[in-house]
């Protein structure tokens, strides 16, 4: 059924058969980056699991060093083995890989990955779904979650998920209302989550040092959470709630970010 409606995809099932949370991400390395909280929950418990979905197949790459030679074709292999052992380490139920060019991701006028999405959750079921946040930089993380969010909607209500998050890569989200903001603590996984980053060979030596830029972040979110009190926690990660989105069809996403920039706006007007 997933082969017909995902002609590039690929599926490979770890050890656990449960799926509770489930990451919708563009690109490999992303779900390590934006969903340390759904990799921690998971990974050892036996009530919980994560299913990895990567949308897009990780060609348009930049790279240098040793890769610098590597072809796209070259480049997707060494991304999708990467992701692969990122899986296995980090223990998730499953890895669905999409494959699909970002070009054809951003183009909406074609619902097949969108109907692909629909079908992928519906096979796994999840509770919870982290995707992008709609604020991201990078105009395909921002497509992804899109397409997600359009994915859970053409679903009947029964069998849409309870909760949708919006994650931190392509910016941060140190300006979202404290009072809205989700806080993930992630102290005392710092070496595994270090280790689990590590294993994107092509991207850190490939010149983007991303293993580096995450834990700085997550430290900056501990430290910069509130000026005016000791830390809570060393390293933290930070989401926004995007349930409504799913619970209510008629709100449009461009809407709600609208209304949460409008937000930080008047916050800072004192």
């Amino acid at each position: 059924m997933l082969e017909g409606k995902c002609p590039n995809l690929k599926i490979i099932k770890g050890v656990n058969k449960i799926c509770t949370d489930m990451v919708i991400a563009a690109h490999q390395d992303d779900v390590e980056i934006m969903c340390p909280q759904g990799i921690i929950k998971c990974r050892n418990d036996k009530n919980h699991g994560l299913v990895a979905v990567i949308v897009t197949n990780g060609s348009g790459s930049p790279r240098s060093g040793r890769f610098a030679a590597f072809t796209n074709e070259e480049m997707m292999a060494q991304r999708a083995l990467e992701q692969e052992r990122a899986a296995k380490y980090g223990r998730y139920t499953g890895l669905v890989s999409l494959n699909e060019k970002s070009i054809d991701v951003r183009d909406f006028d074609n619902p097949r990955i969108t109907e692909c999405l629909a079908e992928i959750i519906t096979e796994y079921k999840p509770k919870t779904v982290h995707v992008h946040n709609l604020a991201d930089k990078h105009s395909t993380h921002v497509a992804c979650s899109l397409r997600a969010i359009d994915a859970i909607r053409l679903l009947p209500e029964e069998l849409r998920p309870t909760q949708l998050f919006g994650c931190e890569v392509w910016r941060g989200l140190d300006w979202y209302s404290d009072t809205e903001k989700v806080v993930y603590d992630l102290t005392g996984h710092e070496k595994f989550l270090q280790s689990l980053l590590n294993i994107f060979e092509s991207q850190i030596a490939g010149g983007k040092r991303y293993d580096l830029a995450a834990k700085g972040r997550w430290v900056a979110n501990a430290v910069y959470a509130y000026p005016r009190s000791v830390d809570e926690y060393k390293v933290a990660s930070y989401a926004m709630d995007l349930s409504v989105l799913i619970k209510n069809s008629d709100i449009k996403p461009k809407e709600f970010i609208l209304s949460k920039i409008e937000d930080f706006k008047n916050s800072i007007l004192i």
